[in-house]
């Protein structure tokens, strides 16, 4: 037989054997039996099917699910033990997802590690854990103690890492990579768009406040325990391994660094009795930076004797605590948010919904953690259950390349929910699944993000290994039925209004102070013009209000409302080679406003009884959809 011929039956077969092992799951529960598969050649070298770039909780699930799917994999990890923030970043209080029956959504390689290690679990003992499970795969290998220097490209596609281990720079190649880097530090470099922090719905470019996890010696549990649990809050409480609160005791810190926050401490216990505390959060870092990070660690080392002194002094049980050492590394919460196939909006979460190619669940709050010492952040709203789609994994403009964890495509709102490790595992497994798929069957993952049956047979691979994919009909929130709701959904979106834990606008409501109108007014007004300017002469120009009275009335609303519009009028003058700054329109009264808000389509026939009298006191509903209207009305 020829040699092509040969080699193209030998191509075949290989082929067939790894369909059957996607298709079937090597073994959906625990380690892949039997000899590792062999290798592949790339460029007449041994390579791998899977490489998986970080050993974040995220990075340890997708390397096991490629390599239980019969795919030579490997899994680099700079530091020198595996599962990242959970140990050497400390992070063992959980944020868990429940659905609305109670039932845990996240899964599959997640609910192995939770079923045997719990939450609060002994950060030393989950490192073994995750190095044990690695090590029972045939198919995986590991690299500690490895520093990724670059990805591998061949125009588009991503081919491999360049990496440095033992001194020595190397570069291995695979058909796929998978970035479980915190920051999605190897999308990033291989061209993939972003953006940062906040940047896509503010102006004020900020992020989430990182933190440095401590441990303390000394501390009374069992005080700690009963202070926590009987002081009549329904916002403290304690176990046997976790607790928290001390929230009004920790607002009475007076930080040396006053660009740090003391917040009441998430508190967990240890094999050895000592506790580890989430509650030190520092701000004004640009995390990317090697040295702006070395930076926010030396500043909580300095930051962390105040704070022990201070709660010796101020919370019930610490008063023989003890500062035993930190993390290794920064509970970083927000860097880059990568630009996927699907960016996930608050919208998605808050409205509870479903995707056709969904590969997970989640519930966790919006929690937006506060960006500075003057912001103590805010809970957006409460989810009850939404999914999370597979085309938010599939990066834009580069192939063979998936993105697990924090930094997957989602808008930073909602990214509030979806940042937190059960989710990020939950991403990371269904990466390590896809691959296999994408390798097994010789597509794209942007191919499979648009192919339906592709999807249906990931998705049916991930139920086999234990993964909780239900469809679902989304429980519709009672805001939804709200007049004003298309409002609240606008400024949602721009990070302009908030729900809290019981999704409650307070729509009917008074409009409380001028800022309600005024600030969010005046920032939307700045966004619209940073959104527009790609319009030239007709980008609409900035236009900002400032009251001198707190009871806004509905004519307050529409005379600024109807101001804002009437600045597209001034930027078709600008357009058409008018001349001068702009100025906005006046208008005699609140009834002349609404006259022209409703010539615009602002204002509807459908809503206007809602506004019978313009020298009423304005309700929130009023004012954001009002507000909303505006923004469409400029955008568009």
């Amino acid at each position: 037989m020829p040699k092509r011929a040969t080699a193209f039956l030998l191509t075949v077969f290989f082929f067939l054997i790894l369909s059957a092992n996607v298709l079937t799951g090597c073994n959906s529960r625990g380690s892949s039996p039997g000899k590792p598969v062999e290798a592949p050649i790339i460029d007449g070298k041994e390579a791998w099917h899977v490489i998986v770039a970080g050993g974040e909780p995220e990075g340890v699930a997708a390397a096991l699910a490629a390599a239980r799917n019969g795919m030579r994999t490997l899994l680099v990890e700079k530091g020198g033990a595996l599962g990242g923030l959970m140990t050497l970043g400390m992070l063992d209080f959980l944020d868990m997802n429940y659905g609305p029956d109670n039932e845990l959504l996240t899964r599959g390689v997640f609910k192995e590690f939770f079923s045997e290690m719990g939450n609060g679990f002994d950060t030393e003992e989950a490192k073994v854990w995750f190095l044990k499970k690695c090590e029972a795969e045939p198919n995986l290998t590991v690299f500690l103690d490895t520093d990724i220097l670059a990805p591998v490209m061949d125009g588009v596609n991503i081919t491999g890492l360049v990496i440095k281990r033992d001194g020595l720079e190397e570069t291995v190649r695979s058909y796929t990579v998978i970035d479980a880097t915190v920051d999605a530090d190897v999308a990033a470099a291989a061209g993939v768009p972003y953006t940062l922090g906040t940047e896509d719905y503010s102006l004020d470019v900020v992020s989430q406040g990182c933190t440095l996890i401590f441990e303390l010696s000394g501390v009374d549990w069992n005080h700690v325990a009963r202070f926590l649990n009987d002081d009549s809050s329904g916002a403290t409480g304690a176990t046997g391994t976790l607790a928290y609160g001390y929230g009004p005791e920790a607002r009475n810190y007076k930080p040396a660094d006053e660009n740090t926050y003391l917040r009441g401490p998430n508190i967990s216990r240890q094999k050895n009795g000592n506790v580890l505390l989430n509650a030190l959060i520092i701000f004004g870092e640009n995390l990317l930076d090697p040295d702006s990070y070395q930076d926010c660690v030396d500043r909580g080392l300095r930051e962390i004797p105040g704070i022990v002194a201070f709660m010796r002094e101020s919370f019930p049980g610490f008063e023989n605590a003890a500062f035993v050492g930190a993390a290794q590394r920064l509970y970083v919460r927000e860097t880059r948010h990568i630009e996927g196939e699907y960016r996930l909006t608050v919208t998605d979460v808050l409205e509870n919904r479903d995707h056709w190619d969904r590969i997970g669940h989640g519930s966790y709050p919006v929690d937006i953690q506060p960006t500075g010492p003057g912001n103590l952040g805010n809970v957006i709203g409460m989810p009850d259950i939404y999914s999370i789609p597979f085309r938010c994994l599939v990066p834009l403009k580069v192939d063979g390349l998936l993105v697990a964890g924090r930094s997957a495509s989602y808008d930073s709102i909602p990214h509030g929910s979806t940042r937190v490790i059960p989710v990020g595992m939950v991403t990371g497994e269904a990466c390590g699944t896809a691959a296999a798929y994408s390798v097994a069957n010789g597509v794209t993952f942007r191919q499979m993000s648009a192919d339906p049956e592709a999807v249906r047979r990931l998705q049916e691979q991930l139920v086999k290994q234990g993964a909780y994919l239900n469809e679902y009909t989304p429980p519709k929130v009672a805001v939804m039925d709200h007049w004003a709701y298309s409002g609240v959904v606008v400024m949602r979106e721009l990070g302009m209004t908030q729900g809290g834990y019981s999704n409650d606008y307070r729509l009917d409501e008074t409009v409380p102070h001028r800022w309600a109108l005024q600030s969010r007014f005046n920032m939307m007004m700045g966004v619209i013009n940073a959104r527009t300017a790609d319009r030239g002469l007709r980008q609409i120009p900035v236009w900002e209000v400032r009251f001198q009275h707190d009871n806004i009335t509905v004519a307050d609303v529409f005379i600024t409302a109807a101001q804002g519009a009437s600045m597209k009028d001034e930027s078709q003058k600008a357009g058409q080679g008018g001349a001068g700054s702009p100025v906005a329109k006046e208008f005699e009264d609140g009834d002349d406003a609404k006259s022209y808000l409703i010539s615009l389509g602002i204002l509807s026939d459908g809503v206007l009884e809602h506004y019978p009298d313009t020298n009423a006191a304005a309700t929130t509903g009023q004012l954001l959809y009002i507000l909303g209207g505006l923004y469409n009305y400029l955008m568009n």
